[in-house]
């Protein structure tokens, strides 16, 4: 019985010693005796990951019926690298790898020409079903590097909103717009292929009570609808044609929510192809990033608060002369023409830089300031887009009375289009400003969504103010703008231009003009408003014959896409 055992083991034994020996040769036979065969034939296979590209969460429109659609992504594929010293015929190479995907031919060759060179990429972003084709060929000398990137299905759509990925320094990450602001959210740090299922657990419930949403990261869902950006932009490329404006620029906003429908301005870019622009000042969005002297879009900002400080009405008059002094310099209507005794109604009706002033002196000086700082033009509104310019409003604090003068029809004092939004917008949500703002949830990896409500505004004026405002930019729309050809029948709309001299180096220029335009509707239950602005237009005068039949364009456009009932 001991005799068996022994002999069992001893076989058990050298059946171990057998294995062992053929796998030493075996190993052997592939290291050294064939090494550099199955080196030629493994790097024609080859796959790696490149370590520059990281995961990154989405950015995502959100159309009127909710479907959410993609506006950046990340998009997976390979780049072809080559290991010189290994590509024998460098004509065949290129062949079989240019019959399966473009390979820039001069590139190419030049790279598989330097045999000292370990690695050399000559194609990227290569798609994704095309690697397998080339693994296939097993070319000796070829390497598939395993790939992703950042992708912009809409293209040019909303392109400053959106940004773009780039470098700062040596790291990719975003740049401009969306991709910047949201960066801590979007960028996917955890490159480990493994998560403990508890600790992905206590991750997502932090996530989901934590205080700063944002902190966690996922991909952000914004109020941005495909369809109205899609309008807006096609408006604002129609005014560039027609008026060769230096930029033009857009915002449709919800004011009572602040929720961002559509921002744009032109010229713009393609996001999947930044590389190419050769002036970066268009990355910027001059929305948030640039302030401007408004002109006369400031004008039921000051009425408003001559009404709500009960110092006038609609119907309360003054003498109009054409021209008036203040401290020492002469300040005049656009035409400098006088209209005798007028009304408040007229003094928007015919948009009288002497009347504006009149309601200011008739509020005071003080007041006056206090409002604009209530309205916070001096302020940040803190919409979630980056490098948001701060308004300057200094002229009027402590200034004198051509500074208020001015400033009651939009001149001296500097805002940007989004911050001028917000204010108007208080004269639409009942005297209360709204928060603008574009991202409205973050979608966790976990797929919990979780969303995002900036609190309300402060209120300015009363609601039975901004009423009676409201009603009389009604009657400017309908009667004065064009002589009331832009009149709707079922619908009313509240409106007003604006037309800026441009500030230069002491003074203002005289043929130099910013055009803004402004409207909400239907007027006494605002579904949307809209603000228009084009710098430097060329072949007209003012803002009525620039920008009040876009204006009209899209708010048809509105109306019928969300069937907004008629309300006259």
């Amino acid at each position: 019985m001991r005799s068996r055992f022994i002999f069992r083991t001893r076989v058990l034994c050298g059946l171990f010693i057998i294995v062992a020996l053929f796998l030493i040769v075996r190993l052997y036979v592939v290291q050294i005796v064939r090494g550099a065969g199955y080196q030629r034939d493994a790097t024609a296979q080859y796959v790696a990951p490149n370590p520059d590209t990281g995961s990154r969460g989405s950015i995502l429109f959100r159309a009127k019926n909710d479907e959410l659609v993609s506006a950046a992504i990340m998009q997976t594929g390979w780049r072809i690298a080559i290991k010189p010293e290994d590509i024998n015929e460098p004509e065949s190479v290129y062949e079989k790898l240019n019959a399966l995907t473009p390979i820039d031919r001069e590139r190419f060759f030049v790279n598989a020409a330097k045999k000292d060179d370990p690695y050399e990429e000559v194609a990227f972003r290569v798609a994704d079903d095309v690697g397998p084709k080339i693994r296939a060929q097993k070319i000796p000398g070829v390497i598939l590097v395993q790939d992703q990137w950042r992708f912009y299905p809409a293209g040019t759509l909303a392109a400053q909103t959106v940004g773009f990925v780039g470098f700062r320094g040596a790291t990719k990450a975003g740049v401009y717009g969306l991709e910047n602001e949201w960066e801590e959210t979007l960028s996917q740090k955890r490159s480990d292929r493994y998560v403990n299922p508890f600790a992905e657990i206590f991750m997502n419930i932090e996530a989901v009570a934590s205080n700063d949403p944002s902190a966690h990261e996922g991909s952000i869902v914004t109020s941005i609808e495909p369809s109205v950006e899609q309008q807006l932009e096609t408006t604002l490329e129609a005014v560039m044609k027609t008026y060769s404006p230096r930029l033009a620029g857009g915002v449709i906003m919800d004011p009572h929510t602040g929720e961002i429908i559509a921002i744009a301005a032109h010229p713009t870019f393609d996001p999947n192809a930044y590389s190419i622009v050769e002036d970066p000042a268009v990355f910027s969005n001059p929305l948030v990033e640039n302030i401007y002297e408004m002109g006369s879009i400031m004008k039921p900002l000051t009425m408003a608060v001559g009404i709500d400080r009960e110092v006038v009405t609609p119907s309360t008059t003054y003498d109009d002369t054409g021209c008036i002094e203040k401290s020492g310099k002469k300040i005049c209507n656009y035409d400098g023409k006088a209209r005798g005794v007028v009304s408040m109604q007229e003094v928007l009706n015919q948009s009288l830089n002497t009347g504006a002033s009149f309601v200011v002196d008739k509020i005071g000086h003080t007041i006056f300031g206090t409002y604009v700082k209530a309205l916070e033009l001096g302020k940040k509104t803190g919409v979630d887009l980056p490098n948001e310019a701060t308004g300057r409003i200094q002229p009027i604090e402590n200034g004198y009375d051509v500074d208020y003068a001015s400033a009651s029809f939009g001149q001296g004092i500097s805002v940007s289009p989004i911050a001028m939004t917000r204010a108007l917008s208080a004269l639409a949500n009942g005297g209360v400003l709204p928060s603008p703002h574009v991202v409205t949830a973050i979608k966790y990896q976990s797929g919990i969504t979780r969303t995002i409500k900036p609190e309300e505004g402060p209120r300015v004026f009363s609601a039975t103010s901004t009423d009676t405002v409201t009603r009389m930019l009604v009657t400017v729309f309908d009667k004065a703008l064009l002589g009331g050809v832009l009149k709707q029948e079922h619908y009313s709309i509240a409106a007003k231009t604006g037309t800026a001299q441009i500030a230069v180096s002491g003074g203002y220029s005289p043929d130099r003009f910013l055009h803004s335009f402004f409207g909400y509707f239907p007027a006494h239950d605002p579904k949307f408003i809209v603000f228009l602005f084009a710098v430097e237009p060329h072949g007209a005068e003012f803002a009525s014959a620039t920008l009040a039949r876009p204006f009209l364009e899209i708010a048809k456009f509105l109306i019928n896409y969300y069937n907004i009932p008629p309300d006259r």
